[in-house]
C-alpha cells in the first residue's frame, strides 16, 4: 500500500518511514509527487494535520498521512505550539532549527519553570472525503535544557531534556529516541488504528 506523507520535512519522513515500517507501507513524500504545501491556518495540531492530510489525498488520489507536531512550553502557556517551525522568525531570525533553539533559550533566560511537552498529532485518511480520519496523538513531557547537547535528531531535540533518561533527545540513539519520543508514541497508536480499521 502506498501512502502520501503530507510533509517535505526530511527528518520527519525518515522517522516516520522507520516508525511505520511494521505496516509494510510505502511512504511517499508529497513533494516527490509535485504536491505543494497546504496552508496551516489553525491553532491546533489536529486541525492542521487534518488539513494537510486532506490536501495531500485530494492532490494525489492516494491515502495520506500528516504529522503536525510542536513544542508546548508551560511557562509560555503552551506556545510555540503550532508555530514551532517558525518560532525564530518572531524574534528576527531566519527560519531554521538552530535559530529556533537559540531564540527559545534567549526567551527562557531567567525562567526556572522549564517544563515542556513535545506533541505529535498524526492524521491518516483513505481519501480526501474520508468521514472517519484516524487520529493518533503522542506526547512526551520533559524540560528545556539551558544549553544544546547532542548531535542527533532535529528541531528542538538538542534542548528537550528527558529527566527519566538523563539525556536530551539529540543524545539518544535513534532506536531509544523512537521508543520514547512523541512521534514514536503517536506512530505506535496509528499502527494499531490502521490495523484495526484499514487492514483488518
Amino acid at each position: 500500500m502506498k501512502i502520501v506523507l503530507a510533509s517535505n520535512n526530511a527528518g520527519k519522513l525518515a522517522e516516520l518511514q522507520t516508525l511505520l515500517a511494521p505496516l509494510g507501507m510505502q511512504l511517499v513524500r508529497q513533494g516527490d509527487l509535485a504536491i505543494g504545501e497546504a496552508p496551516e491556518p489553525y491553532r491546533t495540531f489536529v486541525e492542521n494535520a487534518l488539513t494537510k492530510a486532506r490536501h495531500a489525498a485530494r492532490e494525489s488520489g492516494l491515502p495520506a498521512i500528516a504529522d503536525d507536531a510542536g513544542l508546548c512550553v508551560d511557562a509560555f502557556g503552551g506556545l510555540p505550539g503550532v508555530d514551532t517551525a517558525y518560532y525564530a522568525t518572531q524574534f528576527g531570525y531566519d527560519k531554521g532549527d538552530a535559530n529556533n533553539v537559540r531564540a527559545l533559550l534567549e526567551q527562557m533566560q531567567g525562567v526556572d519553570h522549564r517544563r515542556a511537552a513535545m506533541v505529535s498529532t498524526l492524521v491518516a485518511l483513505r481519501s480526501a472525503d474520508d468521514p472517519e480520519p484516524l487520529i493518533a496523538v503522542g506526547r512526551v513531557v520533559g524540560e528545556i535544557a539551558r544549553a544544546p547537547t547532542g548531535e542527533g535528531g532535529f528541531g528542538f531535540d538538542p534542548i528537550m531534556f528527558l529527566p527519566e533518561l538523563g539525556k536530551t533527545f539529540a543524545e539518544l540513539p535513534p532506536d531509544v529516541k523512537h521508543a520514547h519520543s512523541h512521534r514514536g508514541h503517536a506512530s505506535r497508536a496509528m499502527i494499531t488504528l490502521m490495523r484495526e480499521r484499514w487492514l483488518g
